[in-house]
């Protein structure tokens, strides 16, 4: 595996792959590595050639107050967990060389950023897809592989790859959990042992939901008030919300399209997120 830090080096280095005709799979990621991070990178390796993983911290996504300057980093942890699962390049650039000097330069993606995590994160999806096409435009990959859990920020990068002719295949992988059904996430170090126990009236929630509307359920209000009697143990619910699959906007009821049930929480000061995907069955 090799460690890199620059563009230039990168660009040099896949070069070498691209005259090969290897197919380049790209998975960013903002490190502290875990099962998640895993099941996207043997994704990749399944799909591709050879699989580029990124480690930024992107501050750009980061509002005020926010835990950019704590967010759990282990550069040496993570830097071996690729090794061990065969990644080709681990590409970890310092934050001047993704945002040099006198940076001015953003993608302000549209209506899919605003629901949400974005009603209550202003700016945060701008960040995202910055990075996102900023590190697109470095890798320069063929696919790309991004975790369900973080469903919004899927369907930004899915729409901006489209409206801005990115050619690259985006690809989403079902969330990985915990044996107990917590959706596994970088943050969840935060989490004390009790702040760990009641973080699962989340997916208690929305497995709930899910069951009701897998057995025939197809009020959105019904959905939503099973989900919400679970998660009236934690200690701020920011939103619970079920979505249309496609634009994000709030679902018709009864449902007739595929649909998404997110949510957003806080336990103790932690913010977690979560979501299932509804889609009813085939004719």
């Amino acid at each position: 595996m090799q460690t890199i830090t620059t563009v230039a080096e990168l660009r040099h280095t896949l070069e070498k792959c691209r005259r090969a005709d290897q197919l380049v799979g790209f998975v960013p990621t903002m490190g502290y590595l875990h099962d998640g991070h895993l099941a996207l990178i043997a994704a990749s390796q399944a799909k591709c050639d050879v699989t580029v993983v990124s480690i930024f911290v992107n501050p750009t996504q980061f509002g005020r107050n926010e835990d950019l300057s704590s967010y759990p980093r282990d550069f040496l942890r993570d830097q071996e967990l690729c090794r061990g699962q065969g990644v080709a390049i681990l590409f970890a650039p310092g934050a001047h060389e993704v945002y040099p000097s006198y940076f001015e330069t953003f993608v302000e993606p549209g209506d899919l950023a605003k629901p949400l995590c974005g009603a209550f994160r202003p700016g945060h999806f701008r960040g995202v897809a910055t990075v996102v096409c900023k590190l697109f435009n470095m890798v320069q990959p063929d696919v790309a592989f991004f975790g369900q859990k973080d469903f919004q920020q899927c369907a930004v990068v899915r729409r901006m790859a489209i409206d801005l002719n990115l050619p690259i295949e985006i690809v989403t992988v079902p969330t990985v959990r915990e044996q107990d059904g917590l959706a596994m996430s970088s943050r969840n170090r935060y989490l004390s042992e009790e702040e760990r126990h009641q973080a699962l009236a989340i997916s208690r929630g929305l497995a709930a939901a899910l069951n009701e509307f897998c057995s025939g359920e197809r009020r959105v209000e019904k959905l939503i008030a099973v989900a919400k009697k679970h998660l009236e143990t934690v200690d701020t619910l920011q939103y619970l919300e079920l979505v249309d699959g496609d634009t994000l906007k709030t679902a018709d009821s009864p449902l007739r399209r595929p649909a998404a049930l997110c949510a957003a929480a806080y336990v103790g000061s932690t913010r977690l997120i979560d979501n299932v995907i509804l889609t009813l069955p085939t004719r």
